[in-house]
This record gives structure tokens, C-alpha cells and sequence, in this order.
């Protein structure tokens, strides 16, 4: 078939359904277009369908208007509702007047890249029609102000959807408004923003990306705005130069008048197109190129700007490229963090929470905490603490903050620790959110912060909540609070009854360990443990969870230990623990486990059973010179001494080791009296022991495979079940792993 043979073009339309627009004042009218090509002789030769749909906005719908008489209007006037559907949209039109503005407050709220404010320029004292887009394409083959005409009709029909993919197929409009824009759009803002304006509609949908790619506007946008930019900073200084100069004050409200109209037009422009570019950068790869260019540079020199609309969009944009770590990087050698605490906070209530949003983003780099510290951010953040709409993301930003120990201490001059106080108090019985309790967890390791905490019935009210709910998060704030030596310990000595009697319940676990480590950081003279200890009867009870089930729990060993050690201190409880328990030879068990903390509560608490028990004192001081000549010890117990080795013998008969940095410590030194350390660390006492036979092994040396001095036979691979079964000079030893 030629083309010639068609002769004419037959439409038909088809009425659908028929609804109202889901946030507008409009209806939303279904339609089905049939088109058909017929031939000379009148027979169809060619037809295709389409569905589509028409928006009928009623602008002037108010709460007044005559509901009758407007949807007869309607009727009249779109030729694809039948008459016959006048009951029905009477019906709806009723909806929509008294359909509640929730929906469009909401939709006022959101960065809708579609619906932007039409700026000066825009208006036309004609229709656009699709019918007539070639000669509109025409006109921008004209002078500047007939290619604005132009671009300007075309706009107006790119702004509305069911236009795009007839535009779409019209390569010459679209190849004219890029050649256009990329030859004149220095000489003409109004053109620049109108020609970007019609991409942007383009950008909106997804399908439509390929198109602008294609068309390379992207890369011109980034161009137009880096070059704006720069026209800016020249406006500025000619302004601020007429501004000092000698010059009538009238002349320089003029060229500042003509500043501002220049300043209104330029940011349309920046405006459109930093949306075709956030649009683009959906596409990570085409975001990537973006950052190539520089594009975080271009917009954290645009929040300089004062047009709220402007910054809401440069600010979003910001916060979407900075989840990525080299955009970060990039925001992070600028001084990005300074120009947002200025917004913080401001009236306009959308830019105030994309900037606190981007603020959060950028907080996980504590460089950049830094930064928003000596920005002054913090009171500013206190601040919105009391704005519920903003609360929830300033209390994250918080919480980062407070991670910093250098930062702590600065919450106290601030009224955020009262704040978040009442906060956690107005929760009631309801579940405390994890930001808050997070952060006051953190807060609580500052002292100053903790006695703040503590002031009036603060301590009170943080125990009744906690011990009611069995709540471990609060009580790891208490057990936080507890550890600062001051007025606020002695607070506790009212709830040590209170602390005992959960350990001895069978509550979960987490809640029991901050319990037990709340009483352990009780080191008060005046409190009675002896007391605490039979009145709750907590001995047996740590006791019976020193067993293999919690030995692999560093923390919880390390607290048990360090109750063991606050015990130590006080003559009735150290005579506890010393003669009614076998808590000493566990003790010397775990002095060598990986655990640098729990080796080293070990340790103190040992020397002080040490010095006040002989008994134990001897076999705490064997065992540590067991551990420190290990090595020896090893090689002399688990190899047989086979005179035909004669590299075990020295010529004159006496046994020498391979090892020369053993041999060369003095403190493995013969004495005249035996095997005593030059440096007398081992009391006569000790060798005398080894010279009985109690604890000499085959070849007349101590030897772990034999019984030792506390009943114990053997060694285990992890802490042990019983005390002083523990040998960590054993191979498995050193593949031994802490569970934190």
C-alpha cells in the first residue's frame, strides 16, 4: 500500500468510566480513540486503538457552588460524557465538594515535579493544540521572541500526559527545541527554562529517559547551571561594589530592584532544571556521571540561595546522592554540614525536614559530627525536640552525637537531658522507642549527664519503670548511671534490696546481667554485703551460673568476677567467699583467659585473697609460676629424656633446651637452695611443697597430667565447669575465642 493511496483519516471516540481525580478538584474521564485511514473509494485500511483519559479540573468547586447546575455544565461542554450520565456525575461532583483537604494539604507537602508553579512567561492568550504543533515548531526557526511563542505552546502541551507519546514520535519538534537550546540559550532565560521545562515533562516518567539521553539535555542542564551559578557571583559583587561606592541611594535601589528580577528569573531556571536532573538521576549510572561533573559541588554552592522552593529541591537532591560514600566524600571537603545548620531551624516546614533528614544521612560520618558540633547543631537539635513532626529524626541526629565521648559532656548545658527525661516518663507502660532509650543509654555514660539524670526523683522513677516492665534497657541506663562515683552512687543504697531480689528470680537473662552489673558498681563503704548476700541468698545462686552454659558469656563472667571482687573488699563477705566457696580456684582458673578484662579482675582479686590468706596465697603464687615458665615446664613434662638425643645434653652431662631466650632470663635461674627466682618473687614455703612430693610430677617437676593440689585431674577446652580445671598453656588455648 503507498502512502498516497490513503485519502482520509476517521476518529472515533468511545465514553469509559468514569471517576474523581484521587487529589484535585477534577474528574477523570476514561476514553477509547479508534482511529481508521480509509482509502479514495471510502474503505478502511488501516485502523489502531487507543486508550486514553481527560482531566476536567473545577477550579471554581467550593462549598457554594450549585452542584446541579455545574455538573450540567460539564456535561455540556465534554463531548465524551453522555447526558444520560448526568445523576452520576452530580454524584460525584457532591464527593468531591465535600471530600475533607487532608489529601491536598498532603499533596502540598510533596516535591510533585509535574505540578510546578508556572513563572512568568508561561502565559499564552491562546490554546494550545496538537493539531497545530508544526507551526509551532515553525516559530522556532524565528527570532527570540517567536521561538519563546513556540517553545512556550509546546510546553503547555508536554504538561499534559496524554500529549507525550504523540510528541514522542515527532522527532522534528523535540530535535529542534534541543538544537534551540543549545544554540540560544545564553541570549534568553525565558527560552532556557521553557525548552528545559518541556524535557522536564519528558522526565517525569521513566520510559522517557532514553529520550533525554539521547537528546544529551542532561549534560547541557549541568552546563547551564554551573554557568548561572557563576553569573550569580558576579551579580553579587557589582552589587555589593554600587552599594559602597559614592553612588545616590536611588541608583542603587534600581540596580538592586533589576537584581531581583534577574535573581526571580534564574532560579525558574536553576529550579526546572536541577528537577530534570534529580528526575535523570534515577538511573544510577547517569547519577554517577553527574557526580563526575561535579554536580555536589554545583548544589552545596546553591544552598546560598534564600528561595525556599529552590532549597527544598537542591537539599533533596543532596540527600539522595548521600547515601553513597563517594558522594559523602565529596559533601564531606566542602563545607556542606555549615550551610545546612543554617537552616536549622526555619518556618518552612518541608525544607526543615529533608535538611534534618540529610543532616542524619551525614551523621553516620563522625567526621562530619564533628563538624555539626562546632556548628553549634546541638542546641539547635534540643530545640526541636519539643516539635513533634521533626522529633523522631532530630533524636537520631542526637543519638549519633552522644556515640562520641567527646561530645557527652556538652548535653549538660543544654535543657536535652530534662526533655528527654519527661519523655521517657510520659511513655507510661507503653514500649520506649529505641532511638530514645539509645540515647539516653549514652547520656548516662557521661557523669555529669547522670547526675542530671538523677535530680528531683529522676532515679526513682527510672528504677520503679524499670523494675515493673523488666525492662533491660532501662536498666542498662540505671547500671550506667550507677558507675559514676559522686552523690548519685549513694542514691542506689535504697534499691540494693530491690537489685539482689531480681538476680534470684527467674527473669531473662539480659535484665538480670544489668542487675548484676548495677550492684557491682555499687563500691559503697557503708553498704553491708554480707548482709545483701545471705539475706537474698545470692551465693548460691552465682554459684550455680558459673557453669558452662555462662562461661562462654564474657560479659556475664566479667560481672559475676567483678561482684566477686567488690566482696573482697569488706572482712565478713571476704570470709564468705574465701571458706564457704570455691570462688578462689575458679578465679585462678580464669587469671589466663583471652579476655583482657576478665584476666584482669582476675588478678586484682586474687591479690587481695592473696595477702589475706596464707592457704590460698601459696597455691595463687604456684599457679602463677606455673603459667609464667609454661614453656619449660611443657617441654620438660611431654618429652622423655632419651640419652641418645644428645642434643638434649650438654658435654658435661647436664641438660641444656633449645630455647636460648628461656635460658637467658635471670628469673629461671638454680639458686643454691633450688628452683627459687633470683628476684625471691616464691616464698621458701613454695619449694618446700615441691620438695614433699605434692606437687611433682614423673621427673621431679610439677605436671598437669597428674592431680593437682585441689582435687582436680585433667584439663577441659573451654572455661571450666569446676574450679582450677583450667589449663591455658594447653594447645587448645590459643585457638580459644571471646563471644564478643
Amino acid at each position: 500500500m503507498q502512502s498516497d493511496d490513503a485519502r482520509y483519516l476517521k476518529r472515533k471516540y468511545k465514553g469509559g468510566s468514569l471517576d474523581v481525580h484521587p487529589t484535585e478538584k477534577a474528574l477523570v474521564v476514561q476514553y477509547e480513540v479508534e482511529a481508521t485511514i480509509l482509502g479514495e473509494m471510502g474503505d478502511p485500511m488501516l485502523g489502531e486503538r487507543k486508550e486514553c483519559q481527560k482531566i476536567i479540573r473545577l477550579k471554581s468547586l467550593n462549598s457554594n457552588t450549585d452542584i446541579a447546575s455545574l455538573a450540567r455544565k460539564v456535561v455540556e461542554e465534554c463531548r465524551l460524557i453522555s447526558p444520560s450520565r448526568l445523576p452520576e456525575v452530580e454524584q460525584l461532583l457532591f464527593y468531591l465538594q465535600n471530600r475533607k483537604k487532608s489529601a491536598e494539604k498532603k499533596e502540598k507537602k510533596q516535591i510533585k515535579p509535574r505540578d510546578l508553579t508556572p513563572f512568568e512567561g508561561m502565559e499564552l492568550d491562546e490554546e494550545a493544540n496538537i493539531n497545530s504543533i508544526d507551526d509551532y515548531i515553525e516559530l522556532l526557526y524565528e527570532d527570540i521572541p517567536e521561538k519563546i511563542r513556540g517553545a512556550t505552546l509546546i510546553l503547555h502541551l508536554a504538561r499534559n500526559p496524554d500529549n507525550l507519546e504523540e510528541l514522542l514520535q515527532n522527532e522534528t519538534a523535540l530535535g529542534a527545541l534541543a538544537r534551540v537550546l543549545r544554540e540560544d540559550w545564553k541570549q534568553s532565560v525565558d527560552l532556557a527554562t521553557t525548552i528545559i521545562y518541556v524535557f522536564f515533562c519528558f522526565s517525569s516518567f521513566s520510559q522517557f529517559h532514553g529520550l533525554i539521553t539521547h537528546y544529551k539535555i542532561g549534560v547541557l542542564c549541568m552546563s547551564i547551571i554551573e554557568h548561572e551559578l557563576k553569573r550569580y557571583d558576579l551579580w553579587q559583587d557589582e552589587l555589593l561594589k554600587k552599594k559602597k561606592a559614592d553612588i545616590l541611594s536611588k541608583e542603587y535601589e534600581k540596580a538592586l530592584k533589576k537584581y531581583h528580577g534577574l535573581l526571580t528569573k534564574q532560579e525558574q531556571l536553576l529550579r526546572v532544571a536541577l528537577y530534570l536532573l534529580l528526575n535523570l538521576s534515577e538511573d544510577t549510572r547517569t547519577e554517577l556521571k553527574m557526580r563526575n561533573k561535579n554536580i555536589v559541588h554545583l548544589l552545596v554552592k546553591t544552598l546560598d540561595r534564600d528561595s525556599e522552593e529552590l532549597l527544598v529541591l537542591v537539599v533533596s537532591f543532596l540527600k539522595k546522592l548521600s547515601i553513597f560514600l563517594e558522594n559523602k566524600n565529596d559533601m564531606a571537603e566542602i563545607d556542606t554540614v555549615e550551610k545546612l545548620v543554617k537552616l536549622v531551624p526555619c518556618e518552612h516546614e518541608d525544607l526543615l525536614n529533608v535538611t534534618l533528614r540529610l543532616l542524619l544521612n551525614l551523621s553516620f560520618d563522625t567526621g562530619l559530627r564533628s563538624k555539626m558540633v562546632q556548628a553549634d547543631l546541638l542546641p539547635k537539635l534540643t530545640s526541636l525536640l519539643g516539635d513533634e513532626a521533626q522529633r523522631q529524626i532530630a533524636m537520631c541526629i542526637l543519638y549519633h552525637i552522644s556515640m562520641d565521648d567527646r561530645f557527652k559532656s556538652m548535653f549538660a548545658y543544654t535543657d536535652c537531658i530534662p526533655q528527654v527525661m519527661k519523655m521517657l516518663f510520659d511513655c507510661g507502660e507503653e514500649r520506649i522507642d529505641a532511638e530514645l532509650i539509645s540515647f539516653c543509654i549514652n547520656l548516662a555514660a557521661n557523669k555529669r549527664n547522670a547526675q542530671i539524670m538523677c535530680e528531683g526523683n529522676g532515679l526513682k522513677m527510672l528504677m520503679k519503670r524499670a523494675l515493673k516492665l523488666k525492662d533491660p534497657l532501662m536498666m542498662k541506663m540505671i547500671r550506667n548511671i550507677s558507675q559514676h562515683d559522686g552523690p548519685s552512687k549513694n542514691l542506689f543504697i535504697d534499691y540494693v534490696g530491690d537489685l539482689a531480689a531480681q538476680i534470684g528470680l527467674k527473669e531473662e537473662e539480659e535484665f538480670v546481667i544489668e542487675c548484676l552489673g548495677t550492684l557491682s558498681n555499687l563500691t559503697i563503704p557503708d553498704l553491708d554485703w554480707e548482709l545483701v548476700l545471705k539475706e537474698y541468698n545470692l551465693v548460691p545462686y552465682l554459684k550455680d551460673h558459673l557453669k558452662p552454659a555462662q562461661q562462654e558469656d564474657d560479659e556475664f563472667v566479667c560481672q559475676i568476677v567483678y561482684v566477686f571482687y567488690q566482696m573482697v573488699f569488706h572482712q565478713a563477705t571476704r570470709d564468705v567467699i574465701i571458706k564457704e566457696t570455691q570462688a578462689p580456684a575458679y578465679l585462678i582458673d580464669l587469671m589466663h583467659d583471652k579476655n583482657a578484662e576478665i584476666r584482669k579482675v582476675c588478678d586484682n582479686t586474687l591479690d587481695i585473697i592473696a595477702e589475706y590468706d596464707v592457704e590460698w596465697g601459696k597455691k595463687i603464687q604456684s599457679e602463677k609460676f606455673r603459667w609464667h615458665n609454661s614453656q619449660w615446664l611443657e617441654m620438660v613434662e611431654n618429652r622423655q629424656m632419651d640419652e641418645a638425643e644428645p642434643f638434649m645434653y650438654g658435654d658435661d652431662g647436664e641438660p641444656f633446651l633449645q630455647n636460648g631466650d628461656i635460658l637467658e632470663r635471670p628469673d629461671l635461674f638454680y639458686s643454691s637452695d633450688g628452683i627459687i627466682p633470683v628476684d625471691g618473687a616464691i616464698s621458701p614455703e613454695f619449694f618446700t611443697d615441691f620438695q614433699n612430693g605434692d606437687l611433682l610430677g614423673p621427673h621431679g617437676f610439677p605436671s598437669s597430667s597428674l592431680t593437682d593440689g585441689y582435687g582436680q585431674t585433667g584439663v577441659t577446652p573451654v572455661r571450666p565447669a569446676t574450679a582450677y580445671g583450667f589449663r591455658p598453656d594447653e594447645p587448645f588455648y590459643y585457638g580459644y575465642t571471646t563471644s564478643r
